[in-house]
Parts: structure tokens; sequence; C-alpha cells
């Protein structure tokens, strides 16, 4: 039996139920939601929610908004659920337990916009984790959903021009932008670099349906200093719940 405890982000505007194995949410869910360009009424739906974090930060940042949440594991939309009700925002909420390829779940052209952090490592290309709640978040378990799958329910879901936001692997960036082809466009991209003059292992792209507009590389954000402490631009986002813009 998995046991569970309660963990906060966002400086502690965020509580997060969470099971305490498997991986936990944290810095990709904040960075991603800080991505989202919601307003108040906008409905928001957070794809593979796991805890419901990154809906959630978007939740903290924006007022006035709807959340619904998927996720294929019971256990965690229970957790999603949870985190909800431990932040008072249950009422705003829905959270559904299914499979991103079931057409029937989710209805087309409902979304203003998507947040998902989807699974970086599809079934046989990394180790697998023997833990069950873990092995099913990397996306190692046969007959996964695979990035294309993922894309393919949020293009039939957003509304006309709605914007989906994703954290990726910067090494897979190439993957997630082939899977988005001619059916997003005005795409911008984030690097996230851990250090100053380090490479970027993790990207955040923005893109719209249905959007013909080139795509823009920002200046992306530095997380750490030299002595590993938050660099002003990243406290802003992770602590303040800024959000990301272009210059």
């Amino acid at each position: 039996m998995n046991e569970y405890d309660e963990t906060t982000v966002l400086g502690g505007r965020v509580k997060l139920w969470q099971p305490k194995a498997g991986l936990r949410a944290g810095l990709d869910a904040v960075m991603v939601a800080a991505a989202v360009p919601a307003a108040a009424g906008d409905h928001v739906l957070d794809i593979g929610c796991g805890s419901g974090a990154a809906g959630l930060c978007v939740m903290a940042r924006v007022s006035g908004i709807r959340l619904t949440g998927l996720d294929i594991q019971k256990e965690l939309v229970t957790c999603a659920q949870k985190s909800a009700e431990l932040n008072g925002w249950q009422d705003a909420c829905r959270f559904i337990e299914g499979d991103v390829r079931d057409k029937g779940l989710l209805p087309p052209d409902a979304f203003d916009h998507a947040v998902c952090n989807p699974p970086y490592m599809q079934e046989g290309a990394w180790y697998e984790s023997p833990d069950p709640i873990r092995k099913k978040q990397m996306g190692k378990s046969e007959g996964d959903a695979r990035l294309c799958d993922w894309v393919d329910c949020i293009q039939r879901v957003l509304k006309p021009e709605g914007s989906i936001s994703f954290i990726h692997r910067a090494d897979h960036m190439d993957k997630l932008i082939q899977a988005l082809g001619t059916r997003f466009g005005g795409i911008e991209i984030w690097p996230l670099y851990p250090r100053a003059g380090e490479d970027a292992n993790r990207v955040v792209i923005r893109a719209l349906k249905n959007r013909k507009s080139p795509m823009m590389l920002h200046q992306g954000v530095v997380l750490h200093e030299a002595d590993g402490s938050w660099t002003r631009e990243a406290d802003t986002v992770l602590r303040e719940a800024g959000a990301l813009k272009a210059p």
C-alpha cells in the first residue's frame, strides 16, 4: 500500500497530496504552468495531471478559471482531487480517470488552454522502474500512449487558436515539435538552463491550435546561481507565480 504526504509549491501557495513513491511534482510543473496564457473565465485542461500540480499552479496565478484534469491512473486522480480540496478549489475543478486515446472522455473544441507534462521516456527507451506508479508516469509500460497520441487528444479538445504548453527534455524537443506538426503554430520555446554556461536540460514549449505564424526561440531561464540558489528570474516563477513571457 502506498503512503502519501502533503507538499507545497509556489512558496507554499499550492498544496499537493502526493504518493511518497514515484515521480513527485515540483519544478517542471511550476515552470510549464507559468507558460499558460490563461485569463479569468477560461477553462484549462491539465492532461496527464498526476497529483494536479500544473493545473493548480495555473489556478494560483490566474483567479476565476475552471480546471479539468485527466490521468490514466486512478490513484493519481484521487490525489488530484485531494490536492484541490486542500487548496479550497474543488468547486472549480474536475478530475477524470482515463486514457488520452479515448475520444469519448473529453468534448471537442471545449478548452481555452491545455497544460501537459508528458512522460519523458517512452517504452523501450530507458530502464524500467520496479514501482508501477513511477513506471507509468515515465511512459515505460507496454502499450502506453505515444507523444503523438497526447498531441492528437489536445488538438481535438482545444478551441480554435487555444494554447498548449508542454515541458519536455531538451534533447527530445525535436520529437515534440514533429508531433505538433502543421496543426499547431505560433510555437514559442523557453530553454531552461541549470546554471549559466550549461546546456539546457528542459524546454517549455507553447503552441496555438491552427496558427501558422513562425516559431520563436526565447532567451530562456537560468535556474540556479553558482552557489545553487535560485536566480532572480527563476524565483519570480517558482515563488511568486510569475509568468513566462516573451522579452
